[in-house]
């Protein structure tokens, strides 16, 4: 039996030649200096230094070579891949270092800017909404008056010319405060504050009165037992309905635009004689009762603001009545007046194209948000 063969088999793979393992290392190297980012570095790595690079596969091929020719192959691939590992390390560090760089240029943040962790506030459109009318009759010379919620029954109906029996004094239209004989009332309008100036003021007087108001309505999309009113009341000598119209039209062209008039029908109220239901030519069909298509043209379907009739209702009005005078302690011979009121939230329903009159009411911060903080 012969012994084992010592003699060198010249038996070589050639992923294992030399200049193939030198070629695979340069092109390694090559595509490692040639990545201009941490992304591309990752490429070349996979494909030079994975588990299936070129190197990887022939350090694999080493078992496949005779005992003498595995020690000089193994230390041809180790320098080899050494070399790339180098080459790897050092371009990662001079990627990184880049990428860092250019984070600092482009991501930059200005920390002295304001902060946006906490939501921008917005103004509730009543509280905008009652300033802009303020404004208006400031801008007329006008001036803002205020009284309590919390009113008196002689001068929330008495003072007015509602007598005893009205209807409105039942516990069906009005909150009384307990116990119910003190006479005190959660205010219905915000007439009394008109009362209160006739008894404090001396004539000439021109206020209007926003503010809250309470009814025992029912609460749904368009009724709420608590809503905002503006009333107005201009005393003086020689005051008549044509006063009332000119102020009235100003009124509503400032809130719903230019070419914007008003009409008048025959109403009764206490508090007023002779007295009249307001009406608005519709502010989105200018009183032509039909739609519009979005290119302005006229449709054949009806206008959903007014739904159809061309005018909207906006309040009461009228002259003053002389019994209302009187009981303020002014000169119903020498003096005469006119006075109206308005649904604040109404006209905001109108002005914004709001459908649902809980939507004012219900606190939802982003329904508030829709409408900014305009001053």
């Amino acid at each position: 039996m012969s012994g084992p063969n010592t003699d060198f088999d010249p038996v070589e793979v050639t992923p294992l030649k030399s200049e193939e393992v030198e070629a695979a290392r340069n092109a390694a190297v090559a595509a490692i200096e040639a990545a201009t980012d941490l992304e591309q570095l990752k490429a070349a790595r996979l494909e030079h230094a994975g588990d299936r690079s070129a190197l990887a596969l022939a350090n694999r091929e080493i078992g496949a070579l005779p005992p003498q020719a595995r020690k000089e192959a193994g230390k041809r691939i180790g320098q080899a891949r050494g070399a790339v590992n180098q080459a790897l390390a050092r371009r990662q560090q001079v990627l990184e270092v880049e990428h860092e760089e250019r984070m600092l240029v482009e991501e930059t943040v200005d920390v002295t800017l304001p902060t946006d962790r906490l939501p921008v506030g917005a103004r509730h459109p009543v509280t905008t909404g009652s300033e802009l009318i303020a404004d208006i009759f400031v801008a007329m010379g006008w001036e803002i008056a205020e009284g309590p919620v919390l009113e008196a029954e002689w001068l929330n109906f008495d003072a007015l010319n509602l007598g005893p029996d009205h209807p409105a004094r039942t516990m069906q239209d009005t909150f009384w405060a307990d116990p119910a004989d003190h006479g005190v009332v959660l205010r219905t309008h915000t007439s009394p504050v008109q009362a209160r100036s006739m008894l404090t003021r001396t004539p000439p007087i021109y206020i209007a009165c926003p503010g809250r108001v309470f009814r025992t309505d029912e609460y749904d999309a368009t009724h709420s037992p608590v809503f905002h009113q503006v009333e107005g009341l201009a005393i003086d000598e020689g005051i008549t309905m044509a006063h009332l119209k000119g102020t009235l039209d100003h009124l509503v062209s400032s809130l719903f635009g230019a070419g914007i008039s008003t009409r008048f029908r025959p109403s009764y109220f206490p508090f007023t004689e002779p007295s009249a239901e307001m009406d608005m030519v519709c502010f989105v069909c200018r009183g032509t009762g039909l739609a519009t298509g979005d290119d302005g043209a006229a449709d054949a379907a009806s206008c959903r603001t007014c739904r159809g009739e061309g005018w909207i209702e906006l309040g009461g009005c009228g002259v003053v009545n002389p019994r209302v005078l009187t009981a303020c302690g002014i000169d119903a011979e020498r003096y005469t007046g006119f006075a109206f009121g308005f649904g604040i939230d109404r006209m905001l329903m109108f002005r914004h194209g709001i459908e649902d009159l809980r939507a004012l009411f219900e606190g939802d911060v982003r329904f508030t948000t829709a409408f900014g903080s305009e001053i």
